[in-house]
């Protein structure tokens, strides 16, 4: 078990599963995290979690999540689509699988090859504890959650402040949700 799977654990205790295959496709954010931004669907690293913010701001159970923020658009510039594009196919009601078979057709041609590539990197990407415009407020919030900014990439630091932010004990009010605080 990795230091961020033990810290989950420790915050959550063991209880982190979401039944993600319902019929209804919408999540309230408001009372569950979007899915973690390591989990893939077609590939893509991001998606899930930008599926779920996209769909619970069309169905208004977004609460403090944003959609088309600077991590969905990591997804959206390196695919070469608009966030816009993206919802308008979302609200038409398609499925996880379908949805990323459309960002895989629409945008920037990828080949499978690239598509892990991209993905696999966010796994040893510690940019945020080194980049000046970055550094202070990554620092700021791996200290709130008892995290060391140094062995800790955003995607760690995101799933942590979710399972934070739906447990009693700890101070998500400076942080996350991949909102307006968080840097470009």
């Amino acid at each position: 078990m990795s230091e961020f799977d033990t810290k989950i654990d420790e915050i959550t205790g063991g209880d982190v599963g979401t039944d993600l295959n319902s019929k209804d496709l919408s999540k309230d954010l408001t009372k569950v995290a979007p899915r973690s931004p390591y989990e893939k669907i077609g590939g893509f690293a991001i998606i899930a979690r930008t599926i779920d913010k996209c769909r619970a701001t069309i169905a208004g159970t977004n609460g403090e999540y944003h959609f088309d923020c600077p991590v969905d658009n990591l997804l959206f510039g390196f695919k070469g689509i608009k966030g816009d594009d993206f919802r308008a196919f979302v609200a038409s009601g398609h499925a996880d699988d379908e949805i990323a078979e459309w960002v895989k057709n629409n945008g920037t041609q990828k080949t499978d090859e690239e598509i892990a590539i991209w993905s696999d990197a966010f796994k040893t990407d510690f940019s945020y504890s080194t980049d000046p415009l970055k550094k202070e407020w990554f620092e700021g919030e791996c200290k709130r959650l008892d995290l060391d900014p140094k062995t800790t990439t955003l995607f760690d630091y995101l799933d942590v402040d979710d399972k934070a932010s739906f447990s009693t004990g700890v101070d998500t009010s400076n942080g996350g949700h991949d909102g307006e605080s968080f840097p470009a």
